[in-house]
């Protein structure tokens, strides 16, 4: 009877130490990953050294189909007929796996199962998957330009914009050096996105950003591309104004020899 007991206590003991294990690792916590489509992206195991009586086992898809297991230091990355197929790697010391030349369908949700000690440690991986991203184009409307101040130093300003095309779930930025000036965001939607912006032409401290929450293209601002700085008597916003600054200084030589000759007489009269 006092045997049985201990094995009724040992049997209730061992079950219970093996719902405590499956409680610790077998963990609900989910890793998200972003990854650009045509780069290579590995799942980490922590594992420092796999040991000889270890398996790891890896999954993908809502039906955790099996992809690659390590065992007793045998290595089997089975894709076979899978989405995944030849694009998989293990690494034979830490079990960690890579997938090569991702694309869109690759994303999805991968699992890892560590069986060690009549337990199992779970982690896993929400992969997602996104587009390259284009390099911003900037262009300029010269004809919403404005001058400044009509001194010889003076600069134009002009409105320049800065486009993207097909893009979803990025960020559309200006920025004067580090400073962030204008923003525009879209979602999952895929569509073309414009921000304007009106700057001095002779400063090329600007830049345009497209970006995701993981990485970025930029286009910086050469200004001598889209508007040049103004000379002495035009501006580079067109000819109208040049005309109109043509005919001021025209009067004001007017008026001014009209004031010379003036005194020149008068001297004389008097």
């Amino acid at each position: 009877m006092r045997v049985f007991r201990s094995r009724m206590m040992f049997s209730f003991l061992r079950t219970l130490i093996l719902i405590l294990l499956c409680d610790v690792f077998g963990s609900d916590d989910v890793k998200s990953v972003s990854v650009l489509e045509g780069d290579s992206v590995s799942l980490n195991t922590d594992v420092t050294e796999v040991q000889s009586e270890q398996k790891i086992m890896w999954t993908f898809g809502p039906q955790r189909t099996q992809i690659a297991r390590i065992y007793k230091q045998n290595i089997d990355t089975d894709a076979t007929n899978t989405i995944l197929e030849n694009r998989l790697q293990m690494d034979n010391q830490t079990g960690s796996l890579t997938v090569r030349n991702i694309r869109s369908e690759h994303s999805g949700l991968y699992e890892l199962q560590i069986y060690i000690y009549r337990g199992i440690s779970v982690k896993r991986f929400s992969v997602s998957v996104y587009a390259l991203l284009p390099v911003p184009v900037i262009t300029s409307n010269s004809s919403n330009c404005s001058s400044s101040s009509p001194s010889s130093s003076s600069v134009s300003r002009c409105s320049l914009l800065c486009s993207v095309v097909n893009v979803s779930a990025v960020t559309l930025s200006w920025y004067k050096g580090n400073s962030l000036l204008s923003s525009i965001s879209v979602s999952d939607l895929s569509i073309s996105l414009s921000l304007p912006l009106e700057i001095e032409c002779l400063d090329d401290s600007y830049r345009c950003v497209v970006a995701y929450s993981f990485t970025n293209r930029t286009k910086h601002l050469n200004n001598t591309d889209l508007c040049q700085p103004c000379s002495d008597s035009v501006h580079c916003c067109g000819s109208t104004e040049a005309v109109i600054r043509l005919v001021v200084s025209a009067l004001v030589g007017v008026a001014t020899v009209a004031v010379v000759v003036y005194d020149i007489t008068s001297r004389r009269a008097q």
